[in-house]
């Protein structure tokens, strides 16, 4: 499989991360490129297979905004005002466009993690 996908677990709840809104840009130098809006499943992943895969995925610099600040609001989680995490960035490289790129995020209120999964 070629393409770019994500899965969000929320590590506070111990389940996947429903609903959570996922914004992927290109980068142009600083400037960013909205490619598409997409929101995870029961499952915590995107319906409708890779966020970016076919003529689209190409070489360059990408951004993935994970909304886990309304996401935790709507799960129950007690945050303060403002979140300590809103809008999570994760900037990365896709240098090869017949790769996988799987981008999956371990969310809680307060930390997350990342990592190039498979």
């Amino acid at each position: 499989m070629t393409g770019l996908t994500t899965h969000v677990l929320d590590t506070a709840l111990g389940k996947p991360a429903e609903g959570l809104k996922i914004q992927l840009l290109r980068m142009k130098g600083e400037e960013a490129e909205l490619i598409r809006t997409v929101f995870t499943n029961a499952d915590g992943r995107v319906d409708g297979g890779p966020i970016l895969s076919g003529d689209e995925f190409v070489v360059g610099p990408y951004e993935l905004l994970f909304h886990a600040g309304d996401y935790l609001r709507q799960s129950g989680a007690t945050l303060t005002e403002p979140a300590f995490l809103d809008v999570i960035p994760i900037r990365f490289g896709i240098s090869d466009p017949t790769a996988h790129y799987h981008v999956p995020l371990l969310l809680s209120p307060y930390g997350y993690s990342t990592y190039r999964g498979s």
